[in-house]
């Protein structure tokens, strides 16, 4: 049984969000609506990842629209705010909406970082997420202390936080993922929930067991989440036509951008998606097909996760299932488009994740 399930969150909405024809116009009643549903529908919350909108307004809103059961997971990327300043703005909100928080820890690519000012090359990055992320966890449990490393020198941080406690212990939760070495060795040491993309369950299985066996060396175990993508319809033949409809409907400008643009990429995960499809567009959907029902053909058109889960609702289900029994007991889902996938998936996928087994 998962022991969560989450959604997605993104104002970058429609049936095929990365081309301006499938986009759909998205405001805050939009955005607000759709984190209802999200709560509604059982979900336990959902990622806010860096899109268009900064996710402290975003998630702020939506947590200020929405009940307990709706937990925003923030996207962050260490380094860009102070991690003094971050642990404040946690502990805020977490005193004003009831300890909901949760931080999706990105590392991000040395590229993207250097418009903010941090020039960090791929295992720097990971040092650098390795001290911050220790300071604001500290700060967060509410601590009160000097530090000096690498990166910080702190001077009684924690000291004017005054009377704004912790409400979440230990402290607000990290969730990461990383497949490189520097990145399984951060979340060993460092994070709650391991986060992993979608990929064969063999080549899954592998990597699992080095977290596993890394977190062990530390003494610790960590949860394990799995950020997927997918396409479900009542039966696997519309679900491949429906992937078969998202390559026809993206353009070759959208391709040459994503492909080549992200050709250095130096993300092992990302790496070890593309090899997957090989930046290979091909005429029909099922030709990636690289397990039964896994279609790497995501990112051919989108950043981030890129795999998605194709097939009926059983097939979709057994899939998840297969990844339950590699220890997964969290799942991150999203579907386009969000508002109607999630019903869909709420009313299809989510229940039989939610059931005890016999």
């Amino acid at each position: 049984m998962a022991s969560e399930v989450l959604w997605y969150i993104i104002p970058r909405e429609g049936a095929y969000p990365w081309e301006p024809s499938g986009r759909r116009q998205v405001d805050l009643g939009y955005l607000t609506q759709l984190a209802a549903t999200v709560e509604r529908l059982g979900f336990s919350g959902a990622l806010l990842a860096t899109d268009l909108y900064d996710v402290w307004p975003l998630g702020s809103a939506l947590a200020a629209a929405t009940g307990p059961g709706f937990k925003p997971l923030l996207a962050v990327h260490p380094g860009l705010i102070a991690p003094t300043l971050l642990a404040k703005m946690a502990l805020t909100f977490d005193n004003l909406f009831g300890g909901r928080l949760r931080f999706n820890v990105v590392n991000g690519s040395t590229t993207a970082l250097r418009e903010y000012g941090l020039d960090v090359e791929h295992d720097e990055r990971y040092a650098l997420s390795a001290e911050y992320w220790s300071i604001v966890k500290r700060l967060t449990a509410g601590e009160v202390f000097d530090h000096r490393g690498r990166f910080y020198d702190l001077k009684s941080a924690g000291a004017s936080f005054g009377d704004l406690r912790p409400v979440q212990t230990p402290h607000v939760p990290l969730w990461f993922g990383g497949s490189s070495e520097p990145g399984i060795e951060m979340a060993a040491q460092h994070v709650d929930v391991y986060l992993t993309w979608g990929e064969p369950a063999h080549l899954l299985k592998e990597k699992l067991e080095r977290v596993r066996q890394r977190a062990a060396a530390h003494g610790r175990t960590l949860r394990i989440g799995l950020r997927l993508h997918l396409i479900v319809r009542d039966t696997e033949d519309e679900a491949w036509a429906a992937a078969d409809r998202l390559l026809d409907v993206t353009s070759q400008e959208t391709y040459a951008r994503q492909l080549g643009g992200n050709a250095a990429e130096d993300g092992v995960g990302w790496q070890r998606q593309f090899r997957q499809h090989g930046g290979r567009v091909p005429a029909r959907a099922r030709e990636l097909e690289t397990h039964p029902n896994l279609w790497p053909g995501m990112s051919l058109f989108r950043p981030g996760p890129g795999t998605a889960v194709v097939g009926s609702a059983a097939q979709v289900i057994e899939r998840l299932k297969e990844y339950e029994e590699l220890g997964v007991d969290t799942f991150i889902l999203s579907a386009n488009p969000l508002l109607e996938e999630a019903y869909r998936i709420g009313e299809t996928i989510l229940p039989a994740l939610r059931e005890h087994p016999s």
